[in-house]
């Protein structure tokens, strides 16, 4: 209706200019005055006139005085006759330059045609664009079922060389590339090529950037879209997608066709308590038939991306579909310093700004997280009215990402401030002495997020696995600031609320989850289940007694309780070290690891 308005109005203005034109020729012609024969014979006499122009039956006459006037006479007799029946004297006839020119059509067609025309047309050209705007609307109602898949633009084709890391899944995804270029080559040994890869990774991990990649290496059409894109309000209509989906992607053999998180489809069927969801599975089984129908003749490669492998339904990752899964894990030190030159090409570094170092400072980022890091530089450096970015603007992002931007306005109170300072010191002070803790590479009281201040621990090495005396010494670090409070103030403040939520879900996964418990031995409590019921999603079912959960809640706080006396007697044995950091926090507000390092020395 939006178009059909907007169409009508253009239509209109069109007309009205068109009028507009017609109306000043109008006024042009009105402008010249008119007058009799004998008004012309008058003129003549009073040798007023300097040229008549006959066209015709129509005369056209310039005075003297360079005013323009016109008359008529009758077809049949010429000018000449005119005037000598007028009885004007040679002489004076004599006196005035008359020529002959050509009849014109234009001022009958201006005048007489077109006012009719111009309408005509007006009315035909409205009529023509209102039944356009309606089989358009006919035409969007036929096209309800098909796919909605983007072609990827090959001009801006993306290959290996431009996703940095993932080594094991780039190998993985060069087979399907050679199938693509080379499939007689595969036919010919009897080798079936998988016909559908499934690609695992946490978000931000470069799942759709690697799918893209692979579609640029073998140089071959890419059809991406989005499984909630197949899901719709009427039954039948995701399935008709697929299929039309898959009928392009025959046409364009060989293809990769890229479907982006498709748990969104692909969840297993008949689970919840809300019953099955009709479309979603006529959509799953669609995709399944359609996988099957593929033969080694049919050059098309199905990728699909997911973060959560465990809701996928069996029927998926079956022999014959998606019986290749590429894991995606999150970067490694090299490969998050060769992630950080990638974003930083088209970024103004200075050459004080060493991504090795901020590398070391990010571990579990995601190839995402390091470019949202990058770009909060760049914005940062920005509003600065910087040219370049600096090492120290980079390193301040990490924190900015973390914990969120630095709260100026949130000015605390000296009380507040001491507290804060004796609670990052706590987590610090336990954090350098413990063997197992993580070291120190800064602690603040300056507030950032929800944090009224913050100790930022990181690894001297990767870590794939933790042992059980990390996790009772990363328990005590996180009770340091709880201990130091309660030690030196006699009482605990809410600032210790985020700590204490950690280390109880940390005791809990050791008995639960990680069998690291003497009690209760090497085997896991409850399973992990997503039953979806009124929008609220239960993720775990008992399959132990009461009385085991007795034990299993006195475990945990067990281990809480050890870990709080660890933290105690630490902070008791160095307060003086505390007072040390204490001191400086207050006075700086913020301590990096060389100086924290030197403090306690």
């Amino acid at each position: 209706m939006k178009n059909i308005l907007k169409n009508f109005l253009i239509f209109f203005l069109i007309f009205a200019a068109i009028m507009a034109i017609f109306g000043l020729f109008n006024q042009n012609a009105q402008n010249i005055e008119k007058i009799s024969i004998a008004k012309l014979v008058e003129e003549i006499n009073n040798e007023e006139v300097k040229s008549i122009t006959v066209k015709g039956d129509e005369l056209d006459i310039l005075l003297k005085n360079e005013s323009q006037q016109s008359s008529r006479k009758e077809a049949s007799e010429s000018l000449s006759e005119v005037i000598k029946n007028y009885a004007v004297p040679a002489e004076k006839i004599a006196k005035v330059d008359v020529t002959i020119g050509e009849e014109s059509n234009s001022g009958f067609l201006l005048g007489s045609i077109l006012p009719f025309v111009i309408p005509a047309l007006f009315i035909i050209g409205l009529i023509w664009f209102m039944m356009r705007q309606v089989q358009g609307v006919n035409s969007k109602a036929m096209t309800f079922g098909q796919s909605g898949a983007k072609i990827a633009d090959q001009k801006q084709k993306v290959t290996f060389q431009d996703v940095a890391g993932a080594k094991e899944a780039k190998e993985d995804l060069e087979e399907i590339v050679d199938f693509l270029k080379h499939p007689q080559k595969f036919v010919a040994m009897g080798a079936k090529i998988p016909k559908g890869v499934l690609l695992l990774g946490s978000p931000g991990t470069g799942k759709t950037l690697l799918a893209r990649a692979t579609s640029g290496e073998a140089k071959v059409p890419f059809f991406h879209i989005s499984g909630s894109e197949f899901v719709e309000m009427f039954v039948g209509v995701g399935a008709s997608r697929v299929r039309d989906l898959f009928k392009k992607a025959k046409k364009a053999s060989p293809c990769i066709i890229f479907i982006d998180e498709i748990d969104a489809v692909g969840r297993q069927r008949g689970a919840g308590l809300g019953g099955s969801h009709d479309e979603r599975e006529q959509t799953l089984n669609q995709i399944l038939v359609e996988m099957d129908g593929f033969d080694n003749q049919t050059n098309i490669i199905v990728l699909a991306a997911t973060n959560r492998p465990d809701v996928l339904d069996p029927a998926l990752l079956r022999p014959g579909r998606f019986d290749r899964q590429v894991v995606i894990d999150l970067p490694d030190i090299k490969d998050r310093e060769a992630i950080l030159k990638i974003h930083a090409q088209k970024k103004p570094l200075e050459k004080d700004a060493d991504l090795k170092v901020v590398a070391q400072r990010t571990p579990g980022f995601s190839g995402a997280d390091l470019a949202n890091l990058l770009n909060e530089a760049a914005i940062v450096a920005a509003r600065e009215n910087k040219k370049t970015i600096d090492n120290l603007t980079v390193l301040n992002s990490i924190e900015r990402v973390l914990l969120g931007r630095e709260r100026k306005s949130h000015i605390l109170s000296t009380s507040e401030k001491k507290i804060t300072a004796y609670h990052e010191a706590g987590h610090a002070l336990i954090a350098h002495i413990l063997p197992h803790a993580d070291p120190v590479h800064k602690v603040s009281i300056i507030a950032r997020g929800r944090a009224a201040g913050y100790t930022i621990n990181l690894p001297t090495e990767e870590k794939k696995m933790q042992s059980y005396s990390d996790f009772i010494d990363d328990m005590a670090v996180l009770l340091g600031g709880y201990a130091a409070e309660k030690i030196f103030f006699k009482e605990v403040t809410t600032g210790a609320s985020n700590d204490l939520q950690k280390v109880t879900a940390m005791a809990k996964k050791m008995v639960t989850q990680y069998g690291m418990d003497e009690k209760l031995g090497p085997r896991t409590f409850g399973q992990k289940e997503e039953m979806i019921f009124l929008g609220k999603e239960i993720h775990e079912r008992r399959d132990y007694s009461e009385k085991t959960a007795e034990t299993i809640d006195a475990e945990i706080s067990n281990y809480i309780h050890n870990a709080l006396k660890t933290a105690e007697k630490t902070i008791n044995d160095n307060k003086d070290k505390i007072e040390k950091i204490v001191a400086v926090l207050i006075e700086r507000e913020t301590i990096e690891k060389e100086e924290f390092n030197k403090l306690l020395a």
